[in-house]
């Protein structure tokens, strides 16, 4: 789906010491699932149903429709988003979904993963920095139920001792040279049979010298040769230069 705002429009969305505007809802999601295609100034925007009223997370505009108040979410500073305006099909992430989502970072992302799955749904928040995490815990998880904060580095998954069974969704956002791999295996431990992937590819942290779009083939052949069945790739250019995104359907028996 085209999105018609320009880079300036959309950097404003973060630019007022007021956040709270009133907006009409646009038609173009009509599932809703957490998320909307949303009218503001003329421009349509993604947004996500705010759970906790009055909060904002990076100074994003909140919009009231319908005395229901949204969070307006900024593509260029959310891959998630960028994916889903690239065109990303049939999102898995849902109300009560459990979410394992690894590279958490400062929780911009995750704050809006939050907003859809509900406070019955969970994300185990892994992040290896402390700093980082730190800024996670206080801004973000210190004020929502569904997010588990581990700092813990997400190469061993059998440290995170604060997950419990399996998830639906393996969220991964990592800049490593084996960022596939640690997906990989980190799916081996947590997903269900028939979850689902969502793998940011980082082209630069894998490989300079190639083409971004070889690597990013490369990475998915990687995930078909482990059992995933490749639902969707896509280009997040022009919102993250040299990214990607695979959405992937695991399979836990060998065919």
């Amino acid at each position: 789906m085209k999105n018609s705002s320009t880079e300036e429009e959309q950097r404003s969305l973060t630019s007022s010491s007021d956040p709270s505007y009133s907006g009409t809802v646009s038609e173009f999601n009509n599932d809703f699932d957490g998320y909307r295609w949303v009218i503001f100034n003329g421009q349509k925007h993604l947004a996500t149903l705010n759970l906790i009223k009055g909060n904002t997370v990076y100074n994003e505009k909140l919009i009231t429709i319908d005395k229901e108040e949204y969070r307006l979410w900024d593509i260029f500073r959310s891959k998630l988003a960028a994916a889903l305006v690239k065109g990303l099909k049939n999102l898995p992430i849902k109300n009560k979904t459990k979410v394992l989502y690894l590279g958490a970072s400062t929780g911009t992302t995750v704050s809006h993963i939050s907003d859809i799955i509900g406070n019955s749904g969970v994300i185990f928040a892994i992040e290896s920095s402390i700093r980082v995490a730190r800024e996670l815990i206080e801004n973000v998880a210190s004020k929502r139920e569904n997010i588990i904060p581990i700092i813990e580095d997400a190469r061993k998954p059998l440290s995170y001792f604060s997950t419990y069974g399996e998830v639906d969704v393996v969220y991964c956002d990592i800049a490593q040279p084996d960022q596939t791999e640690i997906a990989i295996d980190n799916c081996k431990t947590f997903l269900k049979d028939n979850g689902k992937i969502l793998l940011v590819v980082k082209t630069r942290s894998i490989d300079v010298t190639q083409d971004p779009r070889t690597v990013i083939l490369q990475e998915a052949k990687k995930l078909e040769n482990s059992r995933f069945n490749i639902e969707q790739i896509l280009n997040l250019e022009p919102y993250d230069k040299d990214h990607g995104l695979i959405y992937a359907t695991y399979s836990q028996i060998k065919s």
